[in-house]
């Protein structure tokens, strides 16, 4: 029992530093293509310095770390029972009586505690930072319409208003958003119209209103013009090239939000009448993500531990290598199923977690008992 102990902790330490190499080679590889197409689309932005390409690609570490965390884990925990079985490591453990399932446990322990600080920890930092670059990708690098942001119910929107200014913007607030039968519907509406040098021109303030094709259309408005008194103006149009969808696709992207934070979200979207499977996908993702890593732990030893005797080994690997990126190609297309709605989110995101571990528990099984 103590020859067990002492071999578990041995592997497990290991696993664990081996999944670490492996992790930060893979997420640095990645973060340097990041970087250079960063690089190429400043090129045509003269007055844009490389001190923000690299404070965006900075902040985009850890998202690419939770992204690759799945293939580091399949990729290290090969390595290293490889390692240890070209060493005649654990050939020697299992000739002493020590069966595979009792030297895994910890991998796989392990395995599960990485996917699980993942999702608790750093996937609110990865959000939190995600968030912040892509402020910065929007401020910066992207041309077009303007951020909208939706959060506790209220909607703020920043568009080109050419009315009063060919260079203006409008800045608009509603303190109450609803989908209803397709359309969207507002409530206490303030518009800010300012000109191309941030002076305001206007406020219009209206009780409701509702993306009309072309415009939003504000029923009962008021405007009011610096030094002048508040005037009623009743219904009037306030041009945009927002479409109801625009407006649903410009929400918080799931990669915005902590694992903290999804369920609200949904609650909030799902209560406005919109659309929250991207959400919900997400979330499930994150949940599945412990037992995910524990299952690339499981792949991984089905597929590296074959003695060095029987031959064969780089088709081993070769073929565990397979595995994984078999299993992430089923992930993204049952993703896919389930943002087109044709699979509900809890089965697109946990089938295929489910799926693996059922093939490597089958394929460990052949391995130890025959």
């Amino acid at each position: 029992m103590i020859l067990a102990v002492t071999l578990s902790r041995y592997i497990a330490r290991q696993f664990v530093l081996s999944v670490l190499s492996m992790l930060a080679s893979l997420t640095g590889i990645v973060c340097l293509f990041d970087f250079i197409d960063l690089l190429r689309r400043v090129a045509t932005k003269p007055d844009v310095s490389t001190n923000v390409v690299t404070k965006i690609a900075a902040l985009h570490i850890p998202y690419f770390s939770m992204e690759i965390l799945p293939f580091a884990i399949l990729l290290g925990g090969i390595v290293c029972f490889w390692r240890l079985t070209r060493s005649s490591e654990l050939i020697v453990a299992r000739a002493s009586g020590v069966s595979a399932w009792q030297f895994l446990t910890a991998p796989v322990i392990c395995a599960f505690i990485t996917g699980a600080i993942g999702t608790m920890l750093v996937s609110p930092l990865s959000s939190m930072m995600y968030r912040q670059a892509e402020q910065l990708d929007q401020q910066y690098l992207r041309t077009g319409g303007g951020p909208l942001n939706f959060s506790s119910g209220s909607l703020w929107l920043r568009q080109s208003d050419t009315q009063n200014d060919a260079h203006g913007i409008a800045i608009l607030h509603a303190q109450g958003v609803q989908l209803k039968d397709g359309v969207l519907q507002i409530q206490g509406v303030t518009v800010l119209r300012l000109s191309q040098q941030d002076t305001l021109i206007s406020r219009i303030d209206a009780p409701s209103g509702y993306l009309a094709k072309g415009a939003w259309a504000l029923d009962g408005a008021f405007t009011v013009r610096p030094d002048e008194v508040q005037s009623p103006v009743g219904h009037m149009l306030l041009p945009t090239d927002l479409t109801v969808d625009r407006v649903e696709e410009s929400f918080a992207s799931p990669d915005t939000l902590s694992v903290w934070a999804l369920p609200s979200f949904i609650s909030l979207l799902e209560r406005s009448g919109f659309s929250s499977i991207r959400h919900r996908l997400h979330f499930q993702s994150l949940l599945a993500l412990p037992i995910l890593a524990g299952t690339m732990a499981l792949v991984a030893a089905g597929f590296s531990m074959r003695p060095s005797r029987h031959g064969g080994v780089a088709k081993m690997i070769g073929s565990g290598v397979a595995a994984g990126f078999l299993l992430f190609t089923v992930s993204k297309v049952a993703e896919q199923f389930g943002k087109s709605g044709a699979l509900p989110p809890i089965l697109a995101a946990w089938a295929p977690t489910l799926a693996g571990l059922c093939l490597a528990i089958a394929l460990l099984l052949h391995l130890e008992d025959g």
